[in-house]
C-alpha cells in the first residue's frame, strides 16, 4: 500500500473521536446526570439505551483497532482477553462495516480471525477523511453487540452531500426502495431491482437472505437494527429511534457478484410522507 493510502489508526481505548460534517455532535456513551430529589410519587426511570455502534465498549466488550498495513483489530471480553469464540450470524462470525463520516465510501467486509482472536482484512481507503468502523458480532454465550471506533485517513478531505433518494443505479441495475421510515417504530421497506427495464427475479442469497441492509443515522452514525422479512419479495423491517435523516446501504447478489445500492431517507412526518 502506498504511504498516502495507509490508514492511520488513532487511539480508541475507551473514548471515541467524532468528526466530519455529515455526522457530528454524538456522545460516545450515555451521559450521567447529577442526581436530583424526586417528587412524591416519582420512580427511578431506566436510562435510555445508547443505540448500537456509538460506543467502543458495550456489554463488557471492547473494540481495539491495531495500527498495521491492513485493518486489524480484536474484541476484548469482560476479562480483558481477546475473544476467540463467536456465534455465526448471517453466515459469518463477525460483520465489519466501514463508512466515511459523511456517509460515503461504504464497505461491508468479512475479516479473518487467527486462533488467538486477532482479526484482519485488506482494506485500502484512498479518500481522506474520518471513517467509522463497526464490528457487529455475538460472542459465544454472550449478547449480540455492535461496537464502533474511528480511524483517520490523511489528505485533502472533500465532504460529500447526499440528497434524499429512493432509486440508485449500480452496474446497470436500477434499485428502488419503497416505504417510509417512522421514528420510534418498526417500518417495512421493500426493494425492487430491474435490469434493462426487466425485473430481476433470480437474486442469489447473500448472507442467508435476498439482501443485506445496513441503516445509519446521519446525526451520529448510530448503527440500527434491520431484519430481513420472509417471503418472495425483498423486504426489511427497519427500526429508527428518532426523527431525522438516515443512510441505507443494500448489498445484493446477482450472477455471483455482490453490489451495493445507497439510499438517503428522512423519517415520515406525522400524517404525511417522508420529505
Amino acid at each position: 500500500m502506498r504511504t498516502g493510502d495507509k490508514v492511520a489508526l488513532y487511539g480508541v481505548a475507551l473514548a471515541v473521536v467524532f468528526g466530519g460534517t455529515w455526522a457530528a455532535g454524538a456522545a460516545a456513551g450515555p451521559v450521567t446526570k447529577p442526581e436530583t430529589p424526586m417528587a412524591h410519587g416519582e420512580h427511578n426511570a431506566e436510562p435510555a439505551k445508547v443505540p448500537p455502534g456509538l460506543s467502543v465498549s458495550d456489554n463488557g466488550y471492547t473494540l481495539r483497532l491495531h495500527e498495521n498495513e491492513s485493518l486489524g483489530f480484536h474484541i476484548s471480553g469482560p476479562d480483558g482477553k481477546p475473544v476467540t469464540k463467536f456465534d455465526v450470524e448471517h453466515e459469518k462470525r463477525l460483520h465489519l462495516i466501514v463508512v466515511r463520516r459523511d456517509g460515503s465510501d461504504f464497505r461491508h467486509v468479512h475479516p479473518e480471525m487467527t486462533p488467538d482472536g486477532m482479526w484482519s482484512v485488506p482494506l485500502t481507503l484512498a479518500e481522506a477523511g474520518s471513517y467509522r468502523v463497526f464490528a457487529d458480532f455475538q460472542p459465544e454465550h454472550g449478547p449480540k453487540t455492535t461496537l464502533g471506533a474511528d480511524l483517520q485517513v490523511a489528505g485533502d478531505y472533500r465532504p460529500r452531500h447526499h440528497e434524499e433518494n429512493r432509486t440508485f443505479t449500480v452496474d446497470g441495475y436500477e434499485v428502488t426502495l419503497d416505504g417510509d421510515l417512522e421514528a420510534g417504530a418498526a417500518s417495512t421497506v421493500t426493494i425492487g431491482i430491474t435490469r434493462n427495464g426487466e425485473p430481476v427475479t433470480d437474486l442469489q442469497n447473500y448472507l442467508g437472505a435476498k439482501g443485506h441492509l445496513v441503516a445509519l443515522r446521519s446525526a451520529d452514525l448510530a448503527y440500527l437494527h434491520v431484519h430481513p422479512e420472509q417471503g418472495d419479495e425483498v423486504k426489511f423491517a427497519v427500526e429508527v429511534p428518532t426523527a431525522g435523516t438516515y443512510r441505507l446501504f443494500l448489498d445484493f447478489q446477482h450472477q455471483n457478484e455482490v453490489r451495493t445500492a445507497e439510499f438517503t431517507l428522512t423519517t415520515r412526518e406525522e400524517g404525511g410522507h417522508g420529505r
